[in-house]
């Protein structure tokens, strides 16, 4: 048996362990804090496919959307690649669908209209909760390694030193489901340095991790929580000049997107899914132009490698209650 028929079987034996056998009774449904209409029977708290094939999706095309960026159509291009692979290896016409906000990106796949995804990390426990969304992946290197760090911004000639400095001044934040944008720093000001959003200093929202660079670069914003993957990109692409930026602080390592499924795909589909982001040939690609230091997909395991964002999710007081 070759290599690539020995990683089909094996994703296809990992699919069908999704299958699990459980109490008919939906009154049984073990779920934790997922949406009512999903079940967590093996408990790594993400949406098992459910029990009725009737209610296993295979569509025809499958729309594949990447978290939401200033500039969509970018992006686009960059997943070109990546997305003839995927319809190669499914044997589907794969289509790129670019989500404009977290929101839209969410409600999307809670709704069926979205397959598979590149979920932030501040928002993956809300996808996953409220969505359905099964992260199974996420960009990283030989060794192993992946992540970013959130870093608070200001502009290089900027009074600011300190996160103590931020007191009677505007932090822009990106958006509240973001854990680098809003959540992390929200939490560290609070515990470590006694700063209270609207109390000890004014918040500004710019929607994006882009929006907030840039506004930092045009002296816009007097600072901004950012994630920083997404600021050396934007370096890297000579969008924002980087003498222009100052950093006053930086966190420890967060995992940066995830990417995943639909909980209810047929197994197979989903089985070949995963097979198409494992055996993506990245050298060469558009993808390894733009994300410089990774060059594969890793696996991950929602349970454990977001334990860190539910964290601070919990600390921060956020409720994962769906719509």
């Amino acid at each position: 048996m070759t290599k690539s028929m020995l990683t089909i079987a094996a994703l296809l034996l990992s699919a069908a362990s999704l299958i699990s056998p459980g109490p008919a009774a939906a009154a049984e449904c073990p779920r934790g804090q997922l949406d009512k209409q999903y079940c967590d029977w093996n408990g790594d708290l993400v949406a098992d496919l459910p029990l009725d094939e009737k209610q296993w999706s295979n569509p025809d095309t499958i729309i594949f959307a990447y978290t939401p960026v200033e500039d969509p159509a970018v992006y686009g291009k960059i997943w070109d690649g990546f997305i003839k692979h995927m319809s190669k290896v499914t044997g589907k016409k794969v289509a790129f669908f670019p989500v404009q906000s977290n929101a839209a990106q969410l409600e999307a796949m809670r709704s069926g209209r979205l397959h598979v995804a590149g979920v932030n990390t501040g928002a993956n426990p809300v996808a996953v909760t409220c969505a359905g969304f099964t992260p199974f992946a996420i960009m990283g290197a030989a060794d192993g390694r992946f992540g970013y760090e959130m870093e608070i911004i200001v502009p290089a000639d900027s009074p600011i030193k300190s996160l103590a400095d931020l007191k009677g001044r505007t932090l822009a934040f990106t958006a509240k489901t973001s854990n680098s944008g809003f959540k992390a720093p929200s939490a560290l000001l609070k515990s470590e340095f006694g700063l209270e959003a609207e109390k000890d200093y004014k918040v500004a929202f710019s929607g994006k991790h882009d929006n907030s660079v840039l506004g930092v670069a045009n002296k816009d914003y007097e600072a901004a929580a950012i994630a920083n993957e997404v600021m050396h990109r934007m370096f890297d692409r000579k969008v924002v000049d980087p003498a222009k930026i100052r950093t006053v602080y930086k966190s420890e390592t967060f995992p940066t997107t995830g990417y995943g499924h639909a909980h209810n795909l047929h197994p197979v589909l989903a089985a070949k899914i995963r097979q198409a982001f494992f055996t993506f040939p990245w050298e060469g690609s558009d993808l390894k132009k733009e994300f410089k230091d990774v060059d594969r997909f890793v696996g991950i395991s929602h349970k454990h490698d977001w334990a860190v964002i539910r964290k601070i999710d919990a600390a921060s007081g956020v409720n994962y209650g769906c719509k």
